[in-house]
């Protein structure tokens, strides 16, 4: 059995969540998040591109509704006992074979909350599952419940986060060597995902990000390649992954002759992140951060070069995308608590000029000053 935690820590972890579903009153929870699974009882797949949930009772009993192909996956990679199948075959509709399993585990008329905002919940099982369910029971939008159980690492939860602070600083150091005039994207990306898989990290839960030339304004992966100029710039991010668990990094790299712009942003990127480590403890929001990054940037005028957001919780997650559900953006009132795994970042890009400048890596928050997870300092990189 492929379990990266030990049994109890699963036992705590599921004690937590029935506590929470008492308190809200939950006869029973429908997990679609795959990183929920996961976190719940260590069952790894990319199976939830296809209709499965995990039905957890407030009493603390468990059953997977999976595909055939997923049977095995479960078995071998989680603690659950109990799965059931439902079956591929045409106009299928596995909410009803969801409902009668429901029926089975005595939940008829009970409280039964769901998760929505879910990438493992599509548009389809949405308004599948509310017709089949609407006059089963009470259905509401537990979507967070878990996701904010996740917020704070437990002490293996945070060596794996460490690990994968390791193999992020590991990736950039492959790169440098490979950021020259001349220097191919293709070698630069090879290379960092290739010393993450070297020191037995994962694939990252979405596609590092690369991007030179007016491409390094972008803030998302696209396809394509190119080489660096004698004087460009170069924007990475990217994230160490270790059993699921990230921690990011971000930098924009400048190439040969370094523009009074570009000094300028980063001049800006790196006050306000070092404003924002004082107010990413405890005593703060996540909203309080967003507020400190707007502040200096805006006075900088800098507000429409400027995200709307700056950061967020890390921790395990699936494709499509490493972020967590809770951000730094305005008005989010999540407080910072110790044994958080925070990924701050600054993106400035000035369309007007050309210039990109970011900057940004990932936080162990604790009773006082952060910890950042990285060994690389914040200083502008130049080759």
């Amino acid at each position: 059995m492929a379990l990266h935690f030990e049994r109890s820590e699963y036992a705590d972890r599921l004690a937590r969540l029935t506590e929470k579903m008492k308190a809200e009153k939950l006869d029973a929870l429908l997990l679609f998040a795959q990183e929920s699974m996961y976190w719940l009882t260590g069952y790894d797949t990319f199976g939830y591109c296809f209709f499965q949930t995990l039905v957890v009772k407030v009493d603390g009993s468990m059953t997977l509704l999976t595909r055939s192909a997923d049977l095995r996956q479960a078995r071998q990679t989680s603690i659950i006992e109990n799965i059931v199948i439902w079956v591929d075959r045409l106009n299928a509709d596995p909410t009803m074979d969801l409902k009668n399993l429901l029926s089975d585990m005595d939940l008829l008329g009970a409280k039964i909350g769901v998760e929505y905002d879910t990438h493992g919940m599509t548009g389809r099982v949405a308004r599948l599952l509310d017709n089949q369910l609407s006059s089963f029971g009470q259905i509401v939008d537990a979507s967070y419940l878990i996701s904010r159980l996740r917020l704070i690492k437990s002490p293996a939860e945070i060596a794996h986060a460490k690990r994968a602070a390791e193999l992020a600083d590991e990736a950039l150091d492959a790169a440098l060597p490979l950021i020259k005039a001349g220097g191919d994207e293709a070698d630069i990306l090879a290379a960092m995902q290739g010393a993450v898989f070297l020191g037995g990290g994962d694939y990252p839960a979405n596609e590092f990000i690369i991007g030179s030339g007016e491409d390094a304004l972008l803030c998302r992966y696209k396809a394509g390649r190119r080489k660096l100029d004698a004087n460009d710039q170069l924007t990475l991010e990217w994230a160490g992954a270790s059993a699921h668990y990230h921690a990011a990094m971000m930098r924009t790299i400048v190439i040969g002759e370094t523009t009074p712009r570009h000094r300028e942003l980063y001049k800006a990127c790196l006050e306000t992140i070092q404003a924002i480590e004082e107010v990413l403890r405890p005593g703060h929001t996540f909203g309080d951060v967003f507020d400190t990054h707007a502040r200096i940037l805006d006075e900088r005028g800098l507000s429409r070069h400027r995200l709307n957001a700056c950061g967020y919780s890390l921790g395990a997650r699936f494709s499509p995308s490493w972020m967590e559900h809770q951000m730094f953006h305005f008005g989010n009132t999540q407080e910072i608590l110790p044994e958080m795994t925070l990924f701050v970042h600054m993106i400035i890009m000035d369309s007007e000029s050309g210039i990109a400048m970011t900057l940004g890596h990932t936080y162990l928050t604790t009773d006082g000053d952060p910890q950042p997870m990285s060994r690389h300092g914040l200083d502008l990189i130049q080759r």
